[in-house]
């Protein structure tokens, strides 16, 4: 209602005032008068104040878990436990029925409706409700109708207990709860028509469907001014099935709200009374007996405590006495147990959210208050030093900081991506591996490998300008939902040029190549104390790596990781132009660094002697790769041959076709003395005869 407060004329008379309505003031229907204010009051007195509307307001937010205090009495409960005040007792005198209710009930349907109860109360005048009574329903939003309806609307608030009036004049037979029907429709309270979907819960009599359970009334049995008889429903609803029909029909009610969430099952003869009690007060009546069909759809919930568990599992000390008056004060009644040292307690009807023993220390933290958690610092002692997280998790973090020192920046991506990429990355086809309700389509398989969000993460910022990345991320990969199908992961990949373009020449800038992976992936094993001088490179990278710029790091029988080039087929399909290589490493199958020292670099250590280097030509088939002869040279003499190194490999004139040249060089350490020319002839007739007998080749004349 718009209305604007201003000085004008009236009659040819100035007039700097309105007397004003309820209606004009939103605070009735009433137009028909002026709204008058008691003479006690002072001119300037606040308005809500002459009107008895200045009570304070308290807006509770509710988690759906806690239902029981969508009432009034479920807040007073938890403040009486505080100590702000004590619960008063609920009235549970029942109200004894004069005569037999010619209205009966019957549910067909116990899996939606377990238990409904209801009264016949004759001779009834449905009128106003009192005035103190409009007053509590208007300070909470609530639009007064008449006392049979206000009666049904303040139980659903006070005692979160929803009930529903019918018009027992305009019932015809008995009541029935069944499944709704095809094609049924029902036109609500509210005007509006429903085709009911054949989930939901019908009321109904011989005339049809009276009211959709535990959501709506229908119009047809509504209440009025001329209501002479009534018929007072108290039911228990099935909270998914209110929740599936409400959603489905897109119907919404203060009733609904509170049966969806789960009720107390208990409270419905108890709310029956309590209805009763109040429209007889206030519409006189006639009460019937009760009539009732099923039964609560409780069964007793039962919980050893014990409460050291509270400093266990919270940090806080309390008093076995202080923890059991609290959860006493919340209802939870003390029973005794048969094993030592525990307190069984009773779960009230009224909490479905307590299954557990936590449950209760977060109800008596929540009550006692968070503050009275003691403070302990997260941070070791003085002196005190101790490298947090498991060794995995230092592993992780350790490459992390070394890949970060190489210049590569790390991601954080999604741990699922799109199936048909995930096939392509060795997904395989484990259906259990499938989001059922992904956040987005192309989201909707857990990743069997981190570099497909990688490389497009390197197309997006090509996109946007930035053709040169090197990106690296640390996380699981699936391969299957079993506890085992999950590795930790660290991967990598550089994109473009290794560097800005220079003047010194094109190899400063040059494209990113299989051996930048492979550096990269060295230094990640370097940084976790592995040696890589003995590992073994093979050909066995997957598919999605270029099969001639690639390959598989091992140690032994284990699989480290792959390093190479990325396919160009798959590139091309993940529309990214540039160049890319990137690595792969299993951080599960790292071995832990052995002896005291761990990952620690060892002091340095200057040898006495100079080192002595001699150069080796070996002239070998022309598959035979170039580490097995680096590691046929190096096993001649482990403790002398410090390293080998491959300096050129040549083909062509002078060298059998099919053969190759492959020239190394050796670094000899001597220890203590000297070594002779004898002891050096020796040496290298060993690093001849091992490369000859290991890979076949023959020293290059």
């Amino acid at each position: 209602l718009d209305v604007t407060l201003k000085k004008t004329k009236i009659r040819g008379m100035e007039s700097n005032g309105m007397l004003v309505s309820g209606r004009e003031m939103l605070l009735s229907e009433d137009h028909e008068g002026i709204i008058e204010v008691d003479e006690k009051w002072d001119v300037g007195t606040p308005l809500a104040k002459a009107l008895g509307l200045d009570d304070q307001i308290i807006e509770i937010s509710l988690t759906p878990n806690r239902v029981d205090c969508a009432g009034v009495r479920g807040i007073a409960r938890d403040l009486a436990a505080a100590g702000m005040g004590k619960l008063r007792p609920e009235d549970e005198t029942p109200v004894a029925g004069s005569f037999a209710s010619p209205v009966g009930v019957r549910i067909e349907d116990l899996e939606g409706c377990p238990h409904f109860t209801g009264r016949f109360i004759r001779g009834v005048k449905n009128g106003p409700s009192p005035a103190w009574f409009q007053d509590l329903l208007k300070a909470v939003g609530q639009k007064p109708i008449s006392a049979l309806v206000d009666v049904t609307n303040f139980l659903g608030l006070d005692r979160a207990r929803p009930l529903h009036v019918y018009d027992a004049g305009k019932l015809r037979g008995d009541i029935v709860v069944r499944t709704a029907r095809k094609g049924e429709t029902l036109l609500a309270l509210n005007g509006k028509t429903y085709e009911l979907s054949e989930d939901a819960l019908a009321i109904c009599d011989d005339s049809g469907v009276i009211g959709l359970g535990g959501i709506v009334g229908g119009a047809s049995t509504g209440c009025d001014e001329n209501t002479a008889d009534v018929f007072v429903e108290a039911a228990y609803f099935d909270p998914a099935r209110i929740a599936r029909a409400g959603r489905m029909l897109q119907v919404s009610s203060d009733a609904r709200y509170r049966f969806e969430r789960g009720i107390d099952p208990l409270s419905t003869r108890a709310g029956l009374e309590m209805a009763t009690r109040l429209i007889l007060e206030f519409c006189g009546g006639e009460p019937s007996q009760i009539v009732e069909s099923g039964n609560p759809p409780l069964r007793d919930r039962f919980i050893d405590y014990n409460p050291g568990y509270l400093k266990q599992l919270a940090g806080m000390e309390m008093p076995a006495p202080e923890q059991l008056g609290i959860l006493a004060a919340l209802g939870f009644q003390e029973g005794k147990s048969g094993k030592e040292g525990l307190v069984r307690l009773a779960v009230p009807s009224w909490r479905g959210d307590v299954e557990g023993k936590a449950d209760l220390v977060e109800e008596i933290v929540r009550i006692a208050g968070f503050d009275r958690i003691p403070t302990v610092s997260v941070r070791p002692a003085a002196g005190a030093f101790r490298v947090p997280g498991t060794p995995l998790l230092v592993r992780a973090r350790k490459i992390r900081a070394a890949l970060g020192a190489r210049g590569l920046s790390e991601c954080i991506t999604w741990s699922f991506m799109k199936g048909e990429l995930a096939a392509r990355f060795g997904g395989g086809d484990d259906p259990a591996l499938t989001l059922s309700n992904p956040i987005s389509a192309d989201l909707d398989r857990m990743r069997p490998s981190i570099l497909p969000n990688l490389i497009e993460a390197a197309g997006r910022n090509r996109a946007q300008g930035y053709p040169d990345v090197a990106l690296f991320e640390t996380g699981p990969v699936f391969r299957s939902c079993a506890p085992e199908g999950q590795d930790m992961m660290a991967a990598g990949i550089r994109a473009g040029a290794r560097g800005p373009r220079h003047w010194t020449g094109p190899e400063a800038s040059r494209e990113v190549d299989i051996y930048d992976a492979k550096a990269d992936m060295f230094a990640a094993l370097a940084s976790c104390g592995m040696p890589v001088t003995g590992v073994q490179i093979v050909r066995e990278a997957p598919d999605y790596y270029h099969p001639g710029r690639s390959g598989a790091v091992r140690l032994g029988k284990v699989l480290l990781g792959w390093f190479g080039e990325i396919h160009p087929a798959i590139l091309r399909d993940m529309d990214v132009k540039a160049p890319l290589a990137g690595f792969e490493l299993f951080l599960n199958n790292i071995p832990q660094p052995r002896g005291k020292g761990g990952t620690a670099k060892p002091y340095l250590a200057l040898e006495p002697l100079q080192p002595v280097m001699r150069d080796f030509a070996f002239i070998v088939d022309g598959d035979v790769e170039a580490d097995s002869l680096v590691r046929a040279a190096q096993a001649a003499d482990r403790d002398l041959i410090r390293s080998v190194s491959l300096f050129d490999v040549y083909a062509g004139k002078g060298v059998e076709d099919g053969k190759k040249s492959v020239a190394l060089s050796v670094t000899i350490q001597p220890g203590e003395k000297s070594l002779t020319d004898a002891q050096l002839e020796d040496l290298a007739r060993k690093v001849i005869a091992g490369v000859e007998q290991k890979t076949g080749g023959r020293l290059r004349g």
